[in-house]
């Protein structure tokens, strides 16, 4: 059951004791788990992270597809793996080329939603008092590297510029492991005004499990997570 169901039910759940209770008029509905039950399922979520490690680095032979002839970018050609079927990848091939427009080779072409269609509220609790933190200086690579990445956030539109803050957060740089840095945001207070979240998110070794007896699988590059 998702989030929508449990709060229409009115549901509490106990995972210290395996239990859910929710109202029944003027009574409380219990549902106990089974621990054999439990147990059993538990066992086979480690057998299949046991078999996720196991598994080697994916050898596959990949085709550089260059979409647009006139264009010479590099960046600007997509992927494919080359153990597809003639047909399959004929389909392929004609289904990119006709949408080449869609693709976001750059920050640029990336333009924000429109708040008047979409946007996101943060549920801060009532009371809390808005926290300004205090400028922390960056050195010379630091800054010029989180100059470069606010100027793409600003022309994509995820940002924008504003005089008088009522919270305000700092910055930190994380090195990768290729020697280009990361751009993270301090939300410490603002997640100590936010109300916690009880529901974990999905457990990735499962997700990926999943979609292992699916044909076609579609990797979008989410290299930048704040995003």
């Amino acid at each position: 059951m998702g989030r929508p169901t449990l709060n229409k039910l009115r549901v509490v759940v106990s995972t210290l004791h395996l239990c859910m209770k929710y109202p029944v008029g003027q009574e409380v509905g219990r549902v106990w788990v089974d621990h054999r039950v439990a147990r059993r399922c538990y066992e086979n979520s480690l057998r299949i992270g046991s078999q996720l490690s196991q598994a080697g680095e994916p050898n596959v032979n990949v085709l550089n597809l260059n979409l647009d002839p006139m264009c010479e970018d590099e960046r600007e050609r997509p992927l494919l793996a080359e153990d597809l079927k003639e047909e399959d990848e004929s389909h392929l091939v004609t289904f990119l080329r006709e949408n080449r427009d869609v693709f976001a080779w750059s920050p640029a072409d990336m333009p924000g939603v429109d708040p008047n269609f979409l946007c996101h509220h943060l549920s801060i609790s009532p009371g809390y008092r808005p926290v300004t933190q205090r400028r922390r200086k960056l050195g010379e690579e630091k800054r010029k590297a989180a100059r470069e990445e606010t100027k793409k956030l600003l022309a994509t539109g995820f940002i924008r510029e504003i005089q008088y803050p009522t919270w305000l957060a700092n910055v930190v740089m994380v090195k990768k492991d290729n020697g280009k840095w990361r751009m993270c945001t301090d939300y410490t207070n603002l997640n100590k005004a936010c109300p916690k979240d009880p529901y974990s998110l999905p457990n990735i070794d499962r997700l990926v499990y999943r979609a292992s007896d699916f044909a076609l699988l579609s990797f979008i590059d989410a290299y930048s997570g704040y995003n």
